[in-house]
This record gives C-alpha cells, structure tokens and sequence, in this order.
C-alpha cells in the first residue's frame, strides 16, 4: 500500500514537472581581454552577479590581447554570431562609433530598460572619452587606466640611484646605472610602444598627435607627431637601444613579466599592470608619473585614458538587453567599484567610488594607486592632451610600430621613421573618413 501511495506520489510529481514551463535563464556573452590577476577579476565580476539574481548569466570568454578580441568582435558580427558584451580598447573607439547598427548605445540601452543612469555620476575625464559630442554615452567604462612608470626600488636602491627618476635624462642615467650593477639586457623598457612613445609622450609635453584635437573635432584630422621633440625622443631610444640601456619589448603588453621577473628594473606600461604585478612581483615596487623633459615648455602636461570600455552589440532580444544593463547597473554599484579600483589598478569610473576610496584613506596606504589619477589631472587638458580619437587606430598603432621598429633596428633615421609614420597614417586616415561619411 505504502509503495503505491509513493509510486501514485511520484506520478503526480512527474506530471506536473512536465506540465510547468522549464524556466531559462537569459545567458549574455562577455568577451574581453583581461589576463593574469584581471582576468580573475572578470571571473568574479560575472560570478558575483550571476548570483545575485537568478533571471541573467553573464558567461565571460577571454578571447586574446586587445586587437585579437576586437577584430574577433568584428568578425562575429559579420558573420551574425557576435556576443552580446565586447571589450574594446580606447582606440578603437572611433572604429565602434563609425560601426552604425553593429553596437546598441548605452545610453540608449539603459534608457530602455528603465535602469537608473546618470551620466554625471561617472568620472567625466573617463565618461568624455566615450561620448558623443552631446554627452550621451556609447560605451560603458570598465577598466579605465594610464600609462605610469613602474619601479623596482629594490634594483634602483642596489644600483646606487637614491631618487626615482622624474624626466627622460634622469632616466637614462638611472638605467646606465642598472645596467652597470648587473642588467645586462634591460635598462629600461616599456610595453605598449606607440601609445607610450607617440600618444602618451604627446599629451604629457602638450604637442599634438594631429589636428583637430587629436581627432576628437573631426575625422578629417591630419597627424603630425614628427615634430622636433618627437625625433628627439626616438633619437634617443635608438642611441641607448644599442647597448640595451633601452631594450624595445614590443608593441603590446606580452612583455610586461620583464619588470615581474625583475629584468627590467624601471618599465613603463598600463596602471592596470597592477593586480598582475602584486601578485608577481618578488620584490618592493611602486609606480612614478611618466618622465619628461624638462626643457619642454608646460610639461608636464596632463596623461590621457587608456584601457577599454564595454560596447553592446546590436541586433539582440529586448530580454537580453535587460539582462546587460543591468550587469552594468551592478557594475556601477559604489562598493564594488571601488572594491575593483583597489584591486586591479583601473581607475574608479564613479564619482562616488573615489570619494569613498578617498575618505577610506586608501591611497594613504596605497599611493601606487593614485598616480594615474595624478597624471589625468595633472593641469587642466588643453586641445593637445583632451585625448584621441583616429579612425583605424588599431591598424595604425601597428604602422607607427613598424617605423619606430625600423628606427631602433637602424634602417632608418628618427626624422625618417617618424615622417614615414604620419605620412602612412595619414593615408589610412583618408580612407577611414570617406567610409565614415
């Protein structure tokens, strides 16, 4: 009797499973860039969301550096199979803004899924960047940076440099030190060689990149980073890249485990390089303002952002749009903004967050943190250091890269690379603003 009251039990239960619709949950693709401690961050971003609620899943898939996970976005779209979230690094900004239908806008998006969102609650040194000329928002910042010099204070303390270097002479003889007290292959070095030798150098000595704001006012803009200062700097990148007083360490970050293995005692990359090296780094380190000359008139200047934003690609469900803005209302939350400003090295893209980061008295324990903040608010922007916005940028960064490569292997002058690289450029950007039209 008992068997058959559970058997008749069991029944009913089956019956009624398969008469209740299966509830879905809406998955949203995340494709991003993040490696090392960051992308231990992305993972946990989606985890703590995807269990904060039980209607969305946010699924993060790192798809390789910067330009892989962009041209790989683009690719999909083509092919109708794009994500729903992409990480696009701040130069290809322009390239995501000319891309009518390809991205939904956030301001747009949020608006329609009736989230809460304030432009004006966000950094305006960060939002500015990812805006329309009207303000409205097109991107979502996520991992905002600059670029800072990071140092290894026990090498430089060893190697008899008592200061960490503030301009490029100081520089160069800290790394002729080091490279005396035993770094044969590194005196110094830098990731990311155009955005640290052509587009940061430019905003830090308040000389142009190109016209029309660097971009900014139009994609008719013409490029001009061949200027005397400009062929002096890489002049003397070639003369020290000799004897590896400066080694060249390529276009991208690959080689930002130089300065974690401690080869590179002084090296120049991302703010965003600090989760990484906190957990790589063996010895004490701090990061530095990047260097400049100081017979530069007004430098230093002010740094621009770098990092990335997150795009919304278009074509997708009203329910999965819901799903996205709100993973980017959590994103936006003051505790865990902050919590991932402390964390990784980005800049906090609320108001809000670095108030509190502030009036926590973080950075007094932590200076490291504050220096890119430094950087950007180092003097009031000017049209030279606002930032940039060329079209193709990411191909271009690798035409600039070809030329100054060629510079450093002596194939060709500084003055001869440098107008080589804008006059390449700006054939590239020609073509960008008849398509853009």
């Amino acid at each position: 009797m008992a068997f058959r009251q559970f058997g008749a039990a069991a029944a009913i239960t089956v019956a009624l499973a398969l008469a209740t619709p299966a509830y879905a949950v809406t998955e949203i693709q995340w494709w991003h860039a993040m490696t090392g401690g960051n992308n231990d961050i992305v993972n946990k971003l989606a985890s703590d969301f995807n269990a904060s609620q039980s209607d969305y899943k946010v699924v993060p898939t790192f798809k390789g550096s910067y330009p892989d996970t962009m041209n790989a976005g683009i690719a999909a779209f083509r092919a109708g199979t794009a994500p729903h979230i992409i990480q696009v690094f701040e130069v290809g900004t322009a390239t995501m803004m000319s891309a009518t239908g390809a991205i939904k806008p956030v301001y747009q998006l949020m608006k329609d899924a009736g989230e809460p969102f304030d432009p004006k609650n966000y950094l305006p040194a960060i939002t500015g960047y990812y805006s329309t000329s009207k303000g409205d928002m097109l991107s979502f910042p996520f991992n905002s940076s600059s670029m800072v010099m990071w140092i290894n204070k026990d090498e430089l303390k060893k190697a008899g440099v008592a200061e960490i270097p503030k301009t490029w002479p100081e520089v160069f003889d800290a790394a002729k030190k080091l490279k005396a007290a035993g770094h044969a292959t590194c005196g110094f070095s830098n990731a990311w060689a155009t955005w640290a030798h052509i587009e940061q150098f430019s905003a830090w000595h308040n000389v142009p990149i190109g016209t029309k704001a660097n971009g900014l006012d139009g994609f008719d803009t013409v490029l001009e980073f061949n200027s005397p200062l400009h062929v002096k700097h890489l002049q003397n990148l070639i003369d020290l890249q000799k004897d590896k007083t400066y080694d060249y360490s390529g276009r991208e970050n690959k080689s930002e485990n130089r300065f974690a293995s401690g080869e590179c005692a002084i090296f120049l990359t991302s703010s965003g390089y600090y989760a990484t090296a906190k957990s790589t780094a063996k010895f004490d380190f701090t990061s530095a303002p990047m260097p400049y000359y100081p017979d530069a008139k007004g430098a230093p200047q002010n740094s621009i952002i770098g990092g990335a934003s997150l795009w919304v690609m278009g074509g997708k469900k009203p329910e999965e749009y819901k799903g996205i803005a709100k993973f980017f209302t959590f994103l936006s939350d003051t505790d865990r903004q902050a919590k991932l400003h402390q964390e990784s090295g980005y800049l906090p893209i609320t108001k809000a967050a670095y108030e509190k980061t502030v009036k926590d008295g973080f950075y007094d324990k932590n200076p490291t943190l504050q220096t890119p903040l430094k950087e950007l608010t180092n003097k009031e922007p000017t049209t030279n250091s606002r930032g940039l916005r060329f079209g193709n940028m990411v191909q271009m960064r690798d035409l600039w890269a070809e030329e100054i490569e060629a510079a450093l292997a002596g194939k060709k002058t500084a003055q001869e690379a440098l107008d080589a690289a804008v006059a390449r450029g700006n054939a590239m950007l020609r073509t960008f603003e008849k398509t853009a039209k």
